[in-house]
């Protein structure tokens, strides 16, 4: 195995199921590897807003002149996006001697995807010289092979129904999960309005200082700026994110409790929270792509990122026609979805998606076929992401808009080659 591609063909072909929660495979190689951080670690885990706070973390705390490390997954076009060091995306021929690592480490152990690929960029990250490492769960938190780092200070984003089928079917089984990752004596920032009471009792029961959005820390704005206000600390006057969406201030909010809870191990200067808000970029949350039509990319998944996206659409005011490009995972909750951002939507195109976890285009069309008091929309099937995005600019006014949501694949299929520049046909005439 030489290459990257090698690598990680060799990790899909290890182990018998995709997904395998548990911590003892993954804890028993981790500790023949024998890596570690001398650096304070945050671990990031949520339903929603766990991509949107690791980046801002990674942008105040760049602009503070730390070296920073983040670790995020999935990843939209190329499985590098994974890992940053310093703000930059790790480079292939870095990555390869700590898939090395691992292999010689794990013997005849069996591990997924997921914790081969975790361990190697880890590892890549202790061995990089970092002051602080970012570390965003993939799939709850008690169990997830980044639980196997002991985190410095821990946050827990938005918790919605997701992932029923491994972390339950409410929202206190799966606060529980994801309060897995909280430590005794470590800060335990809250930034869900109105948290699983399972996650209050996790942080109480194990003595985990808790900051609790509402009540340790809170925001305010009006149209032109926002202020936050934590337990010591206040900033006044503050540009709204460059990630745009009304959620973002929650998610800005919990990342500045972070930093105040850490404040004695990373001090952060009120200029760098400034700077690092207003330069902070991620692909495909509620991204605008100007051009004619207009382009948004979201990888909203799940019933409440959705009904997030259809507010922040709803939001940015009139379009004649509003195209969606849509595809997603078989296992998701499909039906409130589409119900909920059916009102918004003219026309639809259905994707295929290049992972047998996917719902069929045809699938999805009948999904939404059967939804009782849906608006009438013309609607069809595509055999991928760009084959859709091409119908729909084929179909779209230069004032129009196209929304290219769902999951990672349908978002990153229409980014394989960079972001899309639309320039409506109309206007060559």
């Amino acid at each position: 195995m030489k290459t990257l591609s090698d690598w990680l063909v060799h990790c899909e072909r290890l182990h018998p199921v995709t997904i395998d929660m548990g911590l003892e495979r993954v804890k028993a190689v981790a500790a023949r590897m024998n890596f570690g951080f001398a650096c304070p670690v945050i671990t990031v885990a949520g339903t929603n807003g766990k991509g949107s706070t690791c980046a801002m973390l990674e942008a105040i705390l760049l602009q503070a002149g730390y070296r920073t490390g983040v670790y995020t997954s999935p990843h939209l076009v190329h499985f590098e996006e994974r890992c940053r060091i310093h703000g930059e995306i790790a480079r292939a021929p870095d990555l390869i001697p700590h898939f090395e690592r691992v292999e010689q480490a794990r013997g005849d152990m069996s591990l997924t995807y997921f914790e081969f690929t975790t361990l190697a960029i880890l590892s890549l990250m202790a061995a990089s010289g970092l002051d602080v490492a970012v570390l965003e769960v993939g799939l709850g938190g008690r169990l997830d092979a980044v639980n196997v780092i002991d985190t410095d200070c821990a946050i827990i984003t938005s918790i919605d129904i997701d992932h029923t089928e491994l972390l339950g079917d409410n929202r206190e089984s799966i606060g529980y999960e994801k309060a897995g990752i909280l430590r005794t004596g470590k800060p335990a920032i809250v930034s869900d309005p109105m948290p699983p009471q399972s996650v209050i009792d996790r942080a109480t029961e194990i003595d985990a200082p808790l900051w609790r959005f509402g009540h340790d820390f809170n925001f305010s704005g009006d149209r032109q700026q926002w202020a936050w206000a934590g337990r010591g600390r206040r900033f006044a006057g503050l540009a709204y994110p460059a990630l745009r969406g009304a959620n973002q201030l929650v998610n800005a909010s919990g990342v500045l409790a972070a930093l105040e809870a850490l404040r004695e191990k990373l001090p952060v200067a009120a200029q760098a929270v400034r700077n690092g808000l207003a330069m902070v970029e991620l692909p495909g949350r509620f991204q605008i792509v100007p051009g004619q039509p207009t382009l948004v990319l979201d990888v909203s998944h799940n019933p409440h990122s959705v009904a997030a996206l259809t507010a922040n659409l709803d939001a940015m005011g009139y379009y004649p026609t509003t195209h969606a490009v849509f595809g997603a995972m078989a296992d998701k909750d499909l039906a409130p979805m589409l119900a909920r951002v059916g009102p918004l939507v003219d026309r639809w195109y259905f994707t295929d998606l290049p992972t047998p976890r996917a719902a069929p285009a045809q699938a999805l069309l009948a999904g939404w076929q059967a939804l009782p008091g849906r608006r009438e929309a013309l609607a069809s099937v595509h055999a991928s992401p760009v084959e859709a995005l091409r119908a729909a600019i084929a179909a779209a006014d230069p004032a129009d808009r196209i929304v290219v949501f769902g999951s990672f694949y349908t978002v990153g299929g229409v980014l394989q080659d960079g972001i899309p520049r639309l320039d409506a046909k109309h206007l060559n005439a």
